[in-house]
Order: structure tokens, then sequence, then C-alpha cells
């Protein structure tokens, strides 16, 4: 039986076939997703958006009609309420929430914008790779304007269209929130930075950036993977310009990476992080999958997870005791004078930097910030997509000290906004502060490090797994922080975790 109980009820029979209808498509879409990221190839997208395009047309027809309308009313009486099992409401107001948000869309303008966004990627490669911002600027404005209309649509009165965006990913965090949230992290975080910074160049990692074999970082990365607990008969690794999560369902569960042959890191730590994705939906119940309830509760609480194994487990030195001399034999020529404890420092060395997935723990929330008040001034109006660049370079000196020297690795680095995923950043500093949380009551019932240091990942990610991952979106954020920590979000323990975390590192 399911965590959420299996009750039927005829009302909700007559609504599955919509249901189906509606996964089916959007596993299609996906599958297209994971192609046009992975192995398709370069000119085949404006092509391939055509097909996307009208499965997104498909899918739509499929949920916003008058047949499922008058289902979903019903099944919001109260006479039926008391028919449906927990997991039948629970799909039932996110199928709400979804209608709501498309059926104020009109259908060739949704369809529009999901052709657009196969393109609009296609052409953020190209503007990246040939450092030229003008190439992909056409492209952002047609986004934007988009994403401004359909949020304008969808906006309750007084609402903000940002707000909107914002909700997609997170319902829990509108602009106060985060506001409130960013500030705390801005007054404690960029001083303690500067203080760091000054004494960057007491650790040595000079190291990671000698020559390091592909061919033996994929290995090493997929070992990395089946080491924490990734089910290679459920899923798959392929390679992308920008590592990514995708399922289909939680028995089809796809990552990808990046590899850099003059960087050990940042495979390694990408490998990890998509990995804390992946475990998510793989242990999603067998009941949710394939329903709309079927993903993780927020894109916050999946960074969440992601963030937990790749920065608070996956850079701690008990993590790679059992480890780190497989890690040395891979590479004995580069790493057999390097200790463990130079290479724990190393991996956690912290001072400014230009890319975002390439930053320390400590610095990383100020990238975020950046992108999330320049996406505040787009939709507020207030910032014109021809100077983007030049606002995000005036930030980037501002909040880290430095300057971009060109498009590809200041406003062309991210794959976002390509696709028009507006309001997606503020996720990944949630998530980092919601993994220091979870991680505060982990302690408390089990003892973290010993069990890393024996190499034992189980009793860690089963605890997720039964607390966390198992509800899929049947519960919020808030709603499962409150069950496991007994307090909504909180994000004094990301603070203290970060100041424990460098002050004893730099400082002490």
């Amino acid at each position: 039986m399911s965590v959420l109980g299996d009750f039927m009820s005829k009302t909700f029979d007559s609504l599955q076939p919509y249901l189906d209808k509606a996964m089916a498509l959007e596993t299609a879409r996906s599958l297209f997703e994971w192609d046009d990221q992975t192995i398709a190839p370069f000119d085949a997208a404006e092509y391939t958006s055509k097909v996307v395009g009208i499965l997104s047309d498909e899918y739509m027809k499929c949920l916003i009609n008058d047949d499922v309308r008058k289902i979903i009313k019903k099944l919001k009486e109260d006479k039926e309420q008391e028919n449906l099992s927990d997991k039948e409401k629970a799909i039932i107001k996110e199928l709400d929430k979804t209608y709501e948000q498309l059926e104020s869309i009109p259908p060739d303008e949704y369809r529009a914008f999901n052709e657009l966004t196969l393109v609009s990627n296609r052409a953020w490669a190209k503007a990246k790779k040939d450092n030229n911002y003008e190439h992909f600027a056409p492209y952002l404005k047609k986004l934007i304007e988009y994403k401004k209309k359909f949020a304008g649509y969808r906006a309750k009165k007084g609402q903000e269209p940002y707000d909107v965006l914002l909700g997609d990913f997170e319902e829990c965090f509108s602009i106060k929130e985060l506001d409130i949230f960013f500030d705390k992290l801005k007054k404690e975080i960029v001083p303690l930075l500067k203080q760091v910074a000054e004494k960057s160049d007491t650790i040595y990692k000079n190291y990671n950036f000698l020559s390091y074999d592909i061919d033996k970082q994929k290995d090493f990365c997929r070992y990395l993977s089946g080491y924490l607990g990734f089910d290679f008969n459920r899923g798959v690794i392929g390679e992308s310009a920008h590592p990514f999560t995708l399922n289909l369902h939680n028995h089809d569960v796809r990552i990808t990476n990046k590899f850099i042959e003059n960087n050990l890191e940042s495979a390694m730590f990408s490998v990890i992080h998509e990995t804390g994705h992946a475990l998510y939906e793989m242990n999603i119940d067998d009941a949710l999958t394939q329903t709309p309830v079927g993903t993780g509760a927020s894109m916050g609480m999946h960074e969440s997870q992601s963030r937990l194994f790749e920065n608070i487990l996956g850079r701690s030195k008990a993590f790679w005791t059992p480890i780190y001399s497989k890690l040395v034999d891979t590479y004995p020529d580069n790493l057999k004078d390097i200790s463990l404890d130079q290479f724990i420092r190393g991996i956690n060395k912290a001072e400014p930097s230009l890319i975002r997935t390439e930053a320390d723990e400590l610095s990383y929330s100020l990238h975020i910030i950046i992108r999330y008040e320049i996406e505040k001034a787009i939709f507020a109006g207030e910032a014109d997509v021809d100077k983007l660049p030049e606002l995000w370079n005036n930030k980037y000196k501002e909040y880290l000290g430095l300057t971009p020297t060109n498009d590809a690795e200041g406003i062309l680095q991210d794959v976002h906004w390509s696709y028009g995923e507006f309001g997606y950043f503020p996720s990944y500093a949630i998530g980092s502060a919601i993994a220091c949380q979870l991680y505060a009551k982990i302690k408390d019932l089990m003892p973290v490090d010993d069990y890393l240091r024996e190499g034992n990942i189980t009793p860690i990610r089963e605890f997720l797994r039964d607390k966390v991952h198992k509800y899929g979106t049947t519960k919020n954020s808030n709603q499962i922080l409150k069950d496991v920590t007994e307090e909504e979000f909180n994000a004094d323990y990301y603070v203290k975790y970060l100041k424990d975390k460098y002050e004893n590192l730099y400082l002490s």
C-alpha cells in the first residue's frame, strides 16, 4: 500500500485518461529535451522545435478543456473529497495549480513559446561559444516578452509579475521573503568573504589545474555516482554543455556531466551534485511517479539535496577518507604528493570568482543574488536587454570585486534564460540553506561523520528517502521542513554553517 493510501473515486477514475495522456506527452517533451542537450545535431533545433511545439499544444489541449474543468470542479466538492485518498487529493491540488497556470495563456502563444525555447537554446550555445551576446539578445527579448505576458495573464490583483514566476519554482518564497533572505546573506557573507579573500593564497591547489585524462575522469565520476547510490539499472549519465538532471519517472532518471581536462574538481562535484538530484527522483514513491505529484516538492527542496551531497557531505574530510586513495591511484603523477588534508583544504578554498558553477560555497550565494536582482529589474521594467551585460558586470564588481572580461564568462555563462526559466536561480540559494537546516537535524539523529568514514552512505540516503524524497510534491518545502526539523525555513543554519566552516578554515 502507498504511503498516501489507495482509495479510489469513480469521479477521479474519469480524470485518469487525461492524466495519463498528459504524462505521456510530457515524457515525450522531456525526451526531446534530453536529446537536444546531449546528442542531437546542432542544426536540428529549428526543425525539432516544430515537434516540441505540437507536443506542447497537445499537452495543453489534453488538460485545458471543459471536461477536465468540470471533473476538477466536482472533485473539489466536500462530498467528493470524502471519497478521495490522500494521493488523489494531492494530485487534484497540483492539477488545479497547473490548470490555473495554463488556462489564461492563449494556446498559440504557449506553443510558440515552447518552440522558441529550443531555438533560443541553440542561439545561446552559439553566442556563448562565439562570445557574442548580440547574437542571443534578440531571442532573450522574445523570451522575456513571452514571460511578461504569461505572468500578466496569471497575476492576481496587486501581484508582481516576478512573484508569479518565482511561484513556479518555489511556492513558499515571494519577493518579500527572498529580499529578507538575501539581505541577511549579504550582511553576513560579504564581510566574511572579504576577510577570507585576503588569505586565499594560504591554500595551495595548483594540482587541480594540471592535465587530467578525460576518460579517467569519466570512470571516476561514474564510480562516485554509484558510491552515493545512483542506480544504473534505473538511470544513465550523459554529457552536455551544462550538467543537468532529467526524470521520465523514478525508473528512468538521467543526469549529465561536463568534463574539463585542466580542472579535476569540476566534473567530480558536478556529478555529486546531479546525483543528489537523481537520488531524489529515484526515491519518489512508486505510487506517485508518472503523476502530477511525481517529482520534487520544489526546486528549492530539489537543490537542497544536490547541495547537501555536493558540499556539506562531498567536501568533508570524512567523505573522502575511504575513497581518496582511489582518486590518487587514478592520477598518481598529479596527486601522489598531495595529502588528504591538503586535498580537503583545496576543495574548500574560497575566493571570489566569475563562474557560478565553479564557485566555492562561501561566495556562491552572491552569484545567485546578482541574478535575482537582475531578474527583478527585468520584470519591473527597469532593465533593458541590450544593457544587461553592463548591469551584470557592474554587479559582479560590486559584490565580488571582479569584472568579466567577456560575455561568455559573464552574462552568457548560464543556460537557464535560454529556456525562459526566470525565477529559477533563487532556488539554488534556498536549496543551500535548506540543506544546512536538514543537515543539522541529521547530525542530531545519527553519527554522520562515522558513517562517512566507514564509506556507509546508506543511513543518510535512507533518511532522506523516508523523510523527503518519497513524498514527491504532496508536501511543499515548509511542510517537509516542519515535519523533519520541527520548524519552517530558517536561514540561520546556513549562515552558521558558512561562518563555522570558513572561520575555522581561514581565520582560526
